[in-house]
């Protein structure tokens, strides 16, 4: 049967199907991790991201025979579009079964929909921001994911290469060891750089009180922070309000590290949480009727593996030791709740500055994910 390809309404039970696909074609993989589908599906409707204020969104799905076979979504970010001075599209939320004619009608219609629009490029998959997951896997299809990023199966790459499609960027991960001790070397590096520049490290044991002190603060300093990483989207103050409501009551607050000058003026954060993945394949993509309860369990109990979010530094401290802050105050922590792992999640390749915080520990880079483009 020929292949149909419609765009998606921006409704909620539109929305919703089209993200339940990008579920239910990797039942039975071991290593996929589901995203939550009610976070999908607000960030994929105008409605309730506020990313939409600077961005057009069009979602795809490709049929065969009435049935999905294939979804894509393209995504035009005029904030970073006039930053850069280039007329690109990105492409999103994209999957599909191991079929060219598939493949090719889905590419066809995103591709002719960013034409229409005026653009001469396309990257992806990439989402509105940074926030959201972005990077096909070209490397570690046996290794389980994240709740942060994409998986998806071992024939994308080829499918992407067929269509004419070539390496923009990529970024590795790696699988960290957590240590016995924190490395006496990375202890006087931090006792030194937090004398020198009359630095202290916070803790908060309540939700409230850190997006009160610091909430705003800390989307701030993560805008300035990543200001010149690939295909960074300045959040805006939309934006901030969002992920300050949605992220940080919620965070497992001994994990935070919170880097303050001798003013109390934010110089650094590091944000990581206990691992869900296991707790977002329990759950399936929903909370109800046990998600909540599988993900409550590895936020709050047991739990030998930590993601590492992300580590912001004021651009003027980069360089200059603070990172090892972060891990002077958590290692320990890590070590008495019996972490065994760490997960970096994405870091691009080429930024020497964040691999150098790994030259202590005993590590293994497993996974590698690429953003691909074409002329348009």
């Amino acid at each position: 049967m020929a292949i149909t390809v419609k765009p998606i309404p921006a409704t909620k039970k539109a929305i919703t199907e089209y993200v339940k696909f990008g579920i239910d074609l990797y039942e039975g993989n071991e290593y996929f991790v589901p995203p939550m589908i009610f976070d999908d599906v607000h960030t994929l409707l105008p409605s309730k991201n506020p990313a939409f204020d600077y961005c057009k969104a069009q979602c795809f799905m490709a049929y065969r025979d009435g049935r999905p076979v294939g979804r894509i979504t393209g995504i035009i970010n005029r904030q970073l579009n006039e930053k850069t001075g280039e007329a690109v599209a990105r492409f999103g939320f994209v999957d599909f079964i191991d079929d060219e004619e598939v493949t090719d009608a889905l590419f066809k219609a995103v591709e002719g929909w960013a034409r229409s629009k005026g653009m001469t490029r396309i990257i992806g998959p990439m989402g509105f921001s940074d926030m959201d997951r972005e990077g096909m896997l070209v490397e570690g299809f046996d290794e389980m994911g994240t709740m942060a990023t994409i998986y998806n199966y071992d024939y994308y790459p080829r499918h992407m290469e067929r269509l004419g499609y070539v390496k923009d960027t990529d970024w590795v991960e790696y699988r960290i060891t957590i240590p016995d001790k924190v490395p006496d070397k990375m202890t006087r590096i931090a006792e030194i750089v937090m004398k020198k520049y009359d630095l202290r490290i916070l803790k908060y044991t309540s939700g409230k009180k850190i997006k009160n002190d610091y909430g705003r603060a800390l989307f701030e300093l993560i805008n300035e922070a990543y200001a010149d990483l690939y295909g960074y989207s300045t959040l805006s103050e939309k934006q901030i309000e969002y992920y300050i409501d949605m992220y940080l009551s919620i965070l497992r607050l001994e994990y935070v590290s919170v880097v303050v000058d001798k003013d109390d003026k934010l110089v650094g954060v590091g944000i990581t949480i206990p691992s869900l993945a296991a707790a977002f394949r329990k759950a399936k993509g929903k909370i109800l009727p046990m998600g909540w309860w599988h993900i409550l369990r590895a936020m709050k109990g047991h739990n030998d593996v930590v993601d590492l979010l992300l580590i912001a530094v004021r651009p003027e401290y980069q360089s200059k030791g603070v990172n090892s802050l972060f891990f002077y105050d958590l290692l320990n922590l890590y070590i008495k709740n019996g972490v065994k792992f760490a997960e970096t999640n994405l870091e691009l390749e080429d930024n020497k500055n964040v691999q150098s915080q790994w030259e202590y520990f005993e590590r293994r880079q497993h996974r590698r994910r690429r953003a691909y483009t074409k002329p348009l």
